[in-house]
């Protein structure tokens, strides 16, 4: 779990929040089992009953980008069921984009391990 994650975890719990964290992978697994055992609906409304949802995408982080949401169709093998998933768990939900270097990159270029890039402006 990241220090953010973790943080916002916290808090949400210390006010009173209910809150349940889980793995993406995990997640998307148990959805796409719940739907091919025609239990789908059950299982999200069990999703859907803390204030606060966390989800973690840490392996694909570990090793590289994470796909984009319109690409998830490939990543649970049948886009329908991508659309339905994330259809039901985005409705009315609000989603945290964090934009900029990591915390990692940074350290990693202060140390000399990494090079400075610079962007040209419109790429």
């Amino acid at each position: 779990m990241t220090r953010y994650s973790c943080s916002v975890l916290r808090e949400a719990i210390h006010r009173g929040y209910s809150a349940l964290f889980v793995p993406a992978a995990v997640l998307s697994a148990h959805l796409v089992q719940a739907y091919r055992q025609g239990r789908f609906e059950e299982k999200l409304s069990q999703c859907a009953k803390p204030k606060l949802l966390i989800q973690l995408v840490a392996r694909r982080y570990e090793r590289g980008s994470i796909r984009a949401v319109g690409e998830w169709g490939a990543v649970f093998g049948d886009s329908v069921v991508a659309t339905a998933i994330l259809d039901r768990l985005l409705h009315h939900r609000h989603m945290m984009t964090i934009r900029g270097e990591s915390y990692r990159l940074k350290d990693k270029r202060r140390s000399g391990l990494l090079k400075h890039q610079t962007l040209e402006a419109g790429t």
